[in-house]
């Protein structure tokens, strides 16, 4: 048992290190060195928009950068505070404070922890589509929205949190625009999308922070202008190193908590394996999921006793981080070094960064998260998969993350038990059955293409699983028929499983026909489906010599029923 745990629970670094070289390391120290500097500006917008202090957003991004790199079971993923989670920590703050934020991210590390060790990592993933999607450009939307303010320098009353209520403030209040601010912003923006063009390998971002900030620190210094509005003007940054806080954990702040935990730990699942899953298209590489859950859930458990927010795979710095040579999770190691050095030695220059800028930044990270070109697609296909895109995207908007995958997962599992029960068919033979046609060939020794039925004997075939679904639809055209057979052969070969009320109503139909004198023989049960079936009341019933594996032998069974019956006749 110790050897598969050490076999199923390896971090990807170990297993990188048995290899390692020089080559790989000066690769890694390039890739790291810039990812280090990319996620620092990012870490700030993160933090802000969050609703926190800078600080925070930098803090999360060098310990949970750390942790998720060291036991992470991705090679190149990076790790940190991301766009997806500002919404779910804002609303957070905003309703419990910064405590009741530090106490729902250890209950969602808690949480992910128990999610890689029970493996379930390969179930996250089965999360249909439509919901990802559309809580996503929800996300994106709604983090547009919180930008707007910024982005033009508005002047405005203290913001609601709420969507229309937010954009009803900004028409009031639109004509307090700051034209220079609205400028930097847009520039910001163009620079974003125009550097990819040039180079891939320097992200637009930071060539937009760059050449902002000593663009605005020139205009202040020089130009006299001091209507632009920097993150020293909102912010004190301390450039030091977090002390260890309290986390108040109590079970009344657990039970208040629990939803907003549970919201944080399974879009942290989700971002963070579709993060790693995009990773190994780009490097030939498979991840473990199960151990990135796990090294995400120590992460988000460790990372708010120092102060920091939640944190998950980032897809924007995993992918930096592979275009920049990254090939292990040292690179990873060496990012979040960068970012400690950098806010150690050099943090107070962050104070020059405008805030216009940042909005420019975070502007464009929705834009990407919005995946506009995937929402429009989903929407032209069925009306199943419409329902559940456009539930998930409103709710989110409308109220929130922890609703919206609710009733989002809801309305997905009634469409797939509507489409289960659909492709689930139930048919009535009498007479005889051909063999050659439906190609039958379990008993392996077919004499004849025609199988007859003895007189009184009528045939059942379930295609598809025999859940709670269908059992209805069996029991109803059971109860339908007024004829009243001697035997009943259920075939069972297309039944891939059977659940509790499946085995409940065909249960109830042996009995009720025990009751009525008719025999019941079923065919071609699948070993997983004879388990269940043994383990019910149903063997006790209709007899275990009932129970047959092919329909020759059930036939022949019938034959010899019909045998004894009329033998019990003739002596009366």
């Amino acid at each position: 048992m110790r050897i598969n745990f050490l076999q199923d629970f390896q971090p990807a670094l170990f297993q990188s290190l048995r290899t390692y070289n020089k080559e790989k390391f000066f690769a890694d120290l390039m890739s790291g060195l810039i990812v280090g500097v990319v996620a620092l500006p990012l870490a700030i917008a993160f933090g802000i928009a969050s609703g926190v202090t800078p600080e925070k957003g930098i803090y999360t991004a060098i310990i949970a950068g750390f942790i998720i790199s060291f036991l992470g079971g991705s090679r190149v993923q990076i790790g940190g505070p991301t766009g997806a989670f500002i919404v779910i920590v804002y609303g957070i703050v905003e309703q419990y404070g910064v405590q009741g934020l530090a106490i729902a991210t250890v209950l969602a590390g808690v949480m992910l922890l128990l999610m890689g060790f029970l493996k379930l990592g390969e179930v996250i993933k089965f999360i249909p589509y439509p919901i990802v999607i559309g809580f996503t450009s929800g996300i994106a939307l709604t983090i547009f929205s919180t930008q707007i303010k910024d982005f033009f320098g508005l002047t405005t009353p203290a913001l609601p949190s709420g969507f229309f209520e937010k954009w009803t403030i900004y028409l009031q209040y639109f004509s307090t625009i700051n034209g220079w601010a609205a400028l930097i912003a847009l520039i910001s923006v163009a620079i974003i999308v125009i550097t990819p063009k040039i180079s891939n390998k320097v992200p637009g971002s930071l060539v937009a922070i760059i050449v902002m900030t000593l663009a605005v620190y020139l205009m202040k210094t020089y130009g006299d202008i001091t209507s632009i509005e920097t993150i020293g003007d909102r912010f004190v940054i301390n450039s030091e190193l977090p002390e260890m806080k309290h986390v108040p954990l109590s079970l009344e702040s657990i039970r208040l908590l629990f939803p907003s935990a549970f919201t944080i730990a399974m879009l942290g699942a989700i971002e963070s394996l579709l993060s790693a899953t995009v990773a190994d298209g780009a490097t030939g590489h498979k991840h473990n999921s199960n151990m990135e859950l796990v090294a995400q859930g120590a992460a988000n458990i460790i990372v708010p006793f120092f102060g920091g927010i939640p944190a998950t795979g980032a897809i924007a710095r995993t992918m930096t981080n592979i275009n920049n040579g990254g090939r292990t999770p040292v690179a990873g190691i060496i990012h979040a070094v960068v970012l400690l050095l950098i806010v150690l030695f050099l943090g107070d220059l962050t104070r020059h960064i405008p805030m216009a800028c940042l909005a420019g930044v975070l502007v464009v990270v929705a834009y990407n998260m919005s995946e506009w070109r995937t929402f429009t697609s989903l929407t032209k296909q069925s009306k199943s998969t419409l329902g559940i895109l456009m539930t998930t995207f409103l709710l989110t908007v409308i109220f929130d993350l922890t609703i919206a995958i609710g009733v989002g997962l809801m309305l997905a599992i009634f469409g797939f038990l509507k489409r289960l029960n659909e492709s689930t068919q139930v048919s009535r033979t009498t007479g005889s059955i051909d063999l050659a046609k439906e190609m039958e060939s379990q008993s392996g020794d077919i004499q004849e293409e025609i199988l007859h039925l003895p007189s009184g004997v009528e045939v059942y075939e379930i295609e598809g699983p025999f859940f709670f679904g269908v059992a209805g639809k069996f029991d109803e055209i059971t109860r339908e028929l007024r004829d009243h057979p001697h035997i009943r052969i259920i075939r069972m070969r297309k039944v891939p499983f059977i659940d509790s009320t499946g085995l409940n109503n065909l249960e109830i139909l042996c009995r009720r026909s025990k009751k009525e004198k008719i025999r019941i023989i079923l065919s071609g049960v699948k070993d997983s489906v004879r388990e269940s079936i043994e383990k019910s009341n149903i063997p006790q019933i209709i007899g275990s010599e009932n129970i047959c594996s092919n329909i020759h032998l059930a036939v022949e069974r019938a034959k010899m029923l019909n045998a004894e019956q009329k033998q019990k006749e003739t002596n009366k």
